[in-house]
């Protein structure tokens, strides 16, 4: 028979206890009871939930397997929570250094680390916290609740419910303060329409409606990957049920594509329509209008921040990249800025109200400037050539005039006496005559040789060989040499056709005669011919 365990005083007990269990197996003690007075079957486990039908026991018993019996020593109390006991007005030996409380050391203090400890200062001793030890049962040590106080909840929701009640207030107080303003206009301007004593009341009712059941009523719970099909989520992009649905609009089956598990519709739905009178334009739209396109710049900004070296990240740190983005628009903007400050402090700005001065306004100067009967101007505007950075007007060797001042035949040259030698010395007029003279000489020498030759007797020319695929007329071949041309050729096409028959060393002769062209012509296949396939 399964037992509980008992803890026994001494040895004595123990013994005392086994010799009882032997004297009531023989039948020589009385038997054991529970505390009902009845007589416990020794054939029962006593850890069994149920006892068999044939050992007739009443109830199933498992008293050694837990305390069926409450403990009066469990308790179901709590600690006290921020409990003091005692407030010390100097330090005492032993007590904290920090706060100066007996109840704990310097290492589990939970107060500040003070600048200067208690132990020192011996000022603003914390009081000692009640220390309390309970011994909890099996459940006790389990529940996740014990010692929740259900009255602290209770602080949260009214908290709750205050901060809604004084939104609802101030939105209501607002809207109102609207309609009595546009009253005030109204009355002040003459009488009121009917449609605006309409849109009045209108606004008028909806100030009274709840305002909490005005922001719910866009948020549908719907279920998702529940036991049920689905977690629970909420979504917020419907559609008012008062206007017409997005794929209602255009019934073309051709027109734009409506995603019905996303519920979008990125294209227009009616492109032709009048913009000012469609209130929905397509998804798309969204991603081009508002902070959309913000967010898109800040992602390429910070794209081409990465390429160009900076440890910057749009998904791992978005604040970094976001105050990045930001300074980099300030500093931008600041480079405009002197950018356009510069220019219009050299070029002045046109735009500007100064008035100008009279001289330039009027065109009035005390320059005197002549003209002829032609409009040419004669005296008193003389032109001003523009300067660049490198030196000009610097004549070397005697000369007049720069290089590349006079141009003849394909070649720059010296104008003061046209010589096309860079670094020469001028030689003047005299320079130029003499460069003439030898010209004509020249001239006079070549027409002289040109007229002495004779002109050459055309050699007659002799076409031995024909190559490619004209054949002239007066091709003359030997029939013997041609005969051993075309036998040599059958043996070239067996040896390509056959591999073990070529020769290790091939010896070439680079000169082919007329006769060895003409056999190749005759027996290389034409693959434009349908006939080829019968030759043999």
């Amino acid at each position: 028979m399964a037992t509980a365990s008992v803890a026994f005083k001494s040895r004595e007990d123990h013994r005392k206890q086994l010799e009882l269990e032997e004297a009531r197996k023989a039948g020589l003690a009385p038997a054991e009871v529970d505390e009902d007075g009845k007589e416990i079957n020794p054939h029962i486990p006593q850890y069994m939930s149920s006892a068999p039908w044939y050992l007739n026991a009443e109830r199933p018993s498992l008293k050694h397997q837990r305390k069926w019996k409450s403990d009066p020593n469990y308790t179901k109390s709590w600690y006290d929570r921020g409990a003091k006991i005692f407030q010390a007005d100097k330090y005492r030996k032993g007590a904290c250094e920090n706060c100066g409380a007996m109840t704990h050391n310097v290492k589990l203090c939970m107060e500040r680390p003070r600048k200067k400890g208690a132990k020192w200062t011996n000022m603003h001793i914390a009081p000692d916290e009640k220390i309390e030890t309970f011994e909890l049962d099996y459940d006790g040590k389990r529940d996740r609740w014990n010692g929740y106080d259900a009255a602290t909840y209770a602080r949260i929701i009214e908290r709750y419910e205050a901060r809604d009640e004084a939104r609802r207030k101030y939105l209501k107080e607002q809207q109102l303060k609207k309609l009595e303003e546009k009253n005030n206009k109204e009355n002040g301007e003459g009488n009121v329409s009917d449609e605006d004593e309409d849109e009045d009341a209108l606004k008028v009712d909806e100030a009274k409606v709840d305002e909490s059941k005005q922001m719910d009523f866009a948020k549908v719970e719907k279920r998702v990957r529940t036991t049920g099909g689905g977690s629970t989520g909420t979504v917020r992009n419907l559609r008012i049920r008062e206007d017409t649905a997005k794929y209602l609009l255009n019934l073309d089956v051709n027109s734009a594509y409506y995603d019905p598990k996303t519920r979008s519709m990125r294209e227009d739905p009616l492109p032709d329509a009048d913009p000012n009178e469609k209130f929905y334009g397509g998804d798309n739209q969204y991603r081009v209008s508002g902070q959309a396109m913000e967010f898109k710049q800040l992602n390429i900004h910070a794209w081409e921040a990465f390429e160009k070296g900076q440890d910057i990240h749009m998904q791992a740190a978005p604040s970094q990249a976001e105050l990045l983005y930001k300074n980099y628009k300030i500093i931008k903007e600041k480079l405009k800025l002197q950018m356009k400050d510069a220019i219009m402090e050299k070029y002045g700005n046109a735009a500007t109200d100064a008035k100008l001065p009279r001289e330039l306004l009027m065109g009035q100067t005390e320059r005197q400037v002549e003209y002829d009967r032609a409009g040419r101007v004669i005296k008193g505007l003389e032109t001003s050539l523009p300067k660049s950075k490198y030196e000009e007007d610097v004549y070397i060797n005697n000369h007049t005039s720069v290089w590349g001042s006079w141009w003849k035949d394909h070649q720059w040259g010296y104008k003061c006496c046209k010589q096309t030698i860079r670094n020469s010395y001028c030689t003047g007029a005299a320079g130029i005559e003499a460069a003439e003279a030898a010209a004509d000489l020249m001239k006079a020498n070549i027409d002289r040789k040109a007229a002495s030759e004779e002109t050459p007797v055309p050699a007659e020319e002799k076409r031995l060989a024909t190559w490619g695929n004209d054949v002239p007329d007066d091709l003359l071949l030997d029939q013997k040499q041609l005969t051993e041309a075309l036998k040599k050729e059958d043996e070239r096409k067996k040896e390509e056709k056959d591999e073990r028959k070529r020769k290790y060393n091939v010896r070439w002769n680079d000169k082919v005669t007329a006769e060895e062209m003409e056999a190749y012509r005759m027996k290389r296949i034409h693959y434009d011919d349908p006939m080829k396939d019968f030759l043999h």
